[in-house]
């Protein structure tokens, strides 16, 4: 059975272009399309192709506003010419003017304001705690802003902000801090309670690869991709987390009302995001303390080997030997009773001594 053709497209750069030229966001054409807001953004990047009928929606909406760039204006008749009584409409495409490049603090603030709000929401659903939710996402833009020259050039920044917030709720060192140690009150709604504890029950790595699957909307090869994991390993943990979760809440068998409910327990509990320039701010005070904590303990090591090596000893020196017997030595004899020589020497002495400076002068002969 032979397949049709598929539809063109323009290259990447080139949809995301033409839907800024027409004034319309992600969503709208999310919603125009019948996809999701993440992969009309994966459309946009090339991380993902879209196929058979959303293709050819897409298409359509791409040539519909291209369509509207162009205007038309007369062509004026050659010389001599007086046939022509109308004017030919000729197509003249407009050229956007040129837009000023951003700086890199705006560039930032533009991923903050676009991307923080939607992680701190998918961080809760991960971790079941709204400040730690926060703290993962405050934390992944301060190591964005500290490597902003890689992020900057990279083919998803959002993809990479959110890989590292993920990275940093579900980290099991936080259990061992006295913040994180009691949980936070449950949601006030009795199923939103029951969603947000059947999700907390999911291993780490199934509830993350069901999150990006059902609640942000990424493919299964882009799910495997950030989770580092194969795809059929994604799959199966997908298909797990969803028969856990269905287990547990039957209603939410169907994706679709999956998502939906997932959407519904991040949003009522209107978690804020810190602004940029906070975040900013944070990101290079703490880079400013570790650098300078780095120096200081460089320099720590430079004194103490320094020390060494002017204390150490500058030459060779042998260890002393381990003692050896001696062979061939006479035995210690006790002393005993003078003999009648050694007592007339002994009384002849003590009868010569005198006090004074005198003893010390020698007797002449």
């Amino acid at each position: 059975m032979t397949q049709s053709p598929a539809t063109p497209l323009p290259p990447p750069k080139e949809r995301r272009r033409l839907r800024e030229a027409g004034s319309l966001t992600q969503a709208q054409v999310a919603t125009e399309v019948g996809v999701s807001r993440e992969t009309v953004r994966s459309w946009e990047t090339g991380r993902t192709t879209p196929r058979g009928r959303k293709r050819e929606a897409y298409a359509k909406l791409l040539n519909s506003l291209s369509e509207e760039e162009t205007v038309t204006e007369p062509q004026q008749p050659e010389a001599g010419d007086t046939a022509v009584l109308e004017p030919v409409l000729v197509p003249v495409p407009i050229e956007a003017p040129p837009r000023p490049p951003l700086t890199p603090a705006q560039a930032f603030d533009a991923l903050y304001a676009f991307c923080a709000p939607a992680l701190v929401r998918q961080a809760y659903l991960l971790t079941g705690r709204r400040e730690l939710a926060r703290e993962s996402v405050e934390r992944a833009f301060q190591v964005a802003w500290q490597r902003w020259p890689e992020v900057a050039v990279d083919r998803d920044p959002a993809g990479w902000v959110r890989s590292a917030a993920y990275e940093h709720a579900l980290s099991p060192w936080h259990r061992f801090r006295p913040r994180y140690r009691h949980p936070e009150p449950p949601p006030p709604d009795a199923s939103d309670r029951a969603l947000l504890t059947a999700l907390l029950k999911l291993p780490p790595s199934y509830r993350r690869t069901l999150l990006l699957y059902d609640g942000v909307g990424l493919g299964l090869a882009e799910t495997a991709a950030e989770t580092e994991a194969s795809t059929p390993a994604a799959a199966n943990r997908l298909l797990h987390a969803r028969d856990a979760l269905a287990a547990q809440l039957p209603d939410l068998s169907d994706p679709t009302e999956l998502h939906r409910r997932m959407t519904e327990l991040a949003s009522t509990e209107r978690l804020r995001a810190a602004k940029p320039p906070t975040v900013r701010f944070a990101g290079e005070r703490r880079t400013v303390f570790w650098t300078r904590a780095a120096i200081a303990f460089t320099v720590a090591i430079i004194g103490a080997t320094t020390l060494t090596v002017r204390t150490a000893p500058t030459h060779y020196e042998p260890p002393v030997p381990l003692g050896q017997r001696v062979e061939g030595v006479p035995p210690r004899v006790v002393q005993g009773s003078l003999s009648e020589e050694e007592v007339a020497l002994r009384d002849r002495l003590r009868s010569g001594m005198t006090n004074g400076p005198e003893r010390l002068a020698p007797l002449g002969r």
